[in-house]
């Protein structure tokens, strides 16, 4: 595997790379790698000749009481995390580097409608951040498949609806959530949990999973999202949010079927997110 730095070496590499006709995943990430990262990886390598990692830990989508300074890098562990995965090129660019011109001169592309509340409500301006860095670097790799997470489901389906609006000739490919075995969907942040906390955060799942229960079974969404709320509470959580949408994250109707349960909460200074997709019954 080849860690690259500059954009001009990147460009030259993936130029070769369109000489031999083949064809380039890219899988964007901000480090601190998990399994949940090396599954984009590995559907990556399922689906495309060569694999382009990136990692940089984008100060545009972090608001400012956030964690970009706590953020964890560890680029040694992941360089060897990647290569063991099959991916064939890490892209590692320093913030001068995207942005040469600083954060408050860059230009920055707005996702609408799909991007309002959820995370986007409890952070103001971070998929602002998001769909400018990822437009960056499609622009940079020019990837037929580009995979990220189910786990981040609204960027997910940012990203999604960038790609269509700004006519960006790329596979978008969803990857499904990677859990720990009690059920706890792997993250970088989840390392900021004390080990008491690490030992409550499963609970968030858990209570997902007795409300997706709950309206699959036919029961009224607003109790069952008021009970969810209260036993995250109970359980030490304090919710940002924790919503019932249809898959487009439009508003459910009478006739919505295809659903989401959405949740994001904090735990002690960690803030968890995590979703469940359900159907509703007729």
């Amino acid at each position: 595997m080849r860690t690259l730095r500059e954009i001009p070496d990147l460009r030259e590499a993936l130029d070769a790379v369109r000489r031999r006709d083949q064809r380039i995943a890219l899988v964007p990430t901000m480090g601190n790698l998990h399994a949940g990262h090396l599954a984009l990886v590995e559907a990556a390598r399922r689906q495309a000749d060569v694999v382009v990692a990136t990692i940089f830990v984008n100060p545009l989508q972090f608001g400012p009481s956030e964690d970009l300074d706590a953020y964890p890098r560890t680029l040694t562990d992941d360089q060897a995390r990647l290569e063991a995965a099959g991916c064939d090129l890490l892209f590692t660019p320093d913030t001068a580097t995207l942005y040469p011109h600083g954060l408050t001169e860059q230009t920055q592309v707005c996702v609408p409608g799909v991007s309002e509340g959820l995370c986007g409500g409890a952070r103001p301006g971070h998929f602002d951040g998001v769909a400018t860095v990822v437009s960056m670097l499609f622009n940079l790799v020019q990837p037929h498949l580009a995979c990220f997470g189910e786990k981040d489901y609204q960027q997910l389906a940012v990203i999604r609806k960038l790609v269509a609006d700004l006519h960006f000739p790329i596979e978008i490919l969803g990857v499904p959530i990677v859990r720990a075995e009690d059920g706890l969907a792997l993250s970088s942040r989840n390392g900021y949990l004390s080990e008491d906390e690490r030992l409550v955060a499963p609970m968030l799942y858990r209570t997902l999973c007795q409300a997706r229960n709950a309206l699959e079974a036919g029961e009224a969404p607003e109790p069952v999202l008021a009970q969810a709320n209260e036993t995250l509470r109970q359980s030490g959580f304090t919710p940002d949010y924790l919503e019932l949408r249809a898959r487009d994250l439009g508003p459910v109707t009478a006739t919505t079927r295809e659903a989401v349960l959405l949740a994001a909460a904090r735990l002690g200074p960690t803030r968890l997110i995590d979703n469940l997709i359900l159907t509703l019954p007729s």
